[in-house]
This record gives C-alpha cells, sequence and structure tokens, in this order.
C-alpha cells in the first residue's frame, strides 16, 4: 500500500531539508563532492534562478524526500533525488520519479537524463523500471561518482 504522499513545489522553508537528505545519502555512500555542496547549499541560486524545478516528497507533515529538474545544456537532468532511511520502502522514491516524468510532459520536453552510479542498485533498478535507458557518459561529467548516465524519452 503506497503512503498518502503530498509532492509540493519548492519552498524557501524547506531549503535545508534538501541539503540534509541529499547530504545524507552522499555520505552514506560516497561522500560530498564540490559541485554538489555549491548545488545543495545554494538552490535558488544553482536550479530555481536558472528554470530549474525542486519538489518535496510530504507525508505525514514532514518533508521525506525531494528531487530536482537541473536545467543543463541537453535538456533537463533530474537530479538530487533522496528519500529518507525511515522511509525508504514505501515507494515514495517512485513517486517523486512519477510526479518529475508527468512534470516533463506536460512542460513538453522531449526527455530527461540522468547521471548515478551503477552501485546504487535499487536506484539503477527505478529507473530502469520507468524507462530510462543507458547512453553515453562524456568524459568531463561534473560528478567525480557518476559512472553511468540515464536517458528516458518522453
Amino acid at each position: 500500500m503506497k503512503p498518502n504522499v503530498e509532492i509540493i513545489p519548492f519552498q524557501a522553508a524547506y531549503t535545508t531539508q534538501f541539503y540534509d537528505l541529499n547530504v545524507e545519502w552522499l555520505k552514506k555512500y560516497f561522500y560530498v563532492e564540490a559541485h554538489d555542496a555549491e548545488v545543495l547549499g545554494n538552490p535558488q541560486s544553482y536550479i530555481l534562478d536558472n528554470d530549474g524545478y525542486i519538489f518535496f516528497a510530504k507525508y505525514q507533515d514532514a518533508i521525506v524526500g525531494t528531487v530536482a529538474l537541473i536545467k543543463i545544456k541537453e535538456g533537463y537532468e533530474l537530479s538530487k533525488m533522496a528519500v529518507s532511511p525511515r522511509y525508504q520502502g514505501l515507494k515514495i522514491g517512485q513517486q517523486l520519479m512519477n510526479h518529475c516524468i508527468q512534470f516533463a510532459t506536460k512542460k513538453g520536453w522531449k526527455h530527461l537524463i540522468l547521471y548515478s552510479n551503477r552501485s546504487l542498485v535499487p536506484a539503477i533498478t527505478l529507473y530502469q523500471k520507468v524507462g530510462f535507458k543507458e547512453v553515453a557518459l562524456e568524459k568531463d561529467v561534473y560528478y567525480e561518482r557518476a559512472d553511468i548516465k540515464m536517458k528516458l524519452t518522453l
């Protein structure tokens, strides 16, 4: 049974949750790269002011997940998706992903891009489940941990 999760747009009051949710998983599996620290510490200037979007998953009055759609050269990157460990397994990541796909479709975007790491098997499985396909990874990608690039044609 899916929990009753509300997906809401960015609100400045939740800037700390955006940072904390992402730093938590980054520290668990990797480390916080300089690019991560810049983007997570300044979501208004790095994402929102550059035609990007941030969404939050709200469950029982708590912010339990987040995701961003960041404008890049080739369209939009699905990025900074995180769900609090206490709420993993409740399909909240799936709901955030579905929201982003519906949002992108309504906007008339042609595709979404994402970067990940093959060691994140549950995430890669989720991406494949919704239709993301692996594409060539450029050499100068800005995430040191990225060893896979995926694209979803909308």
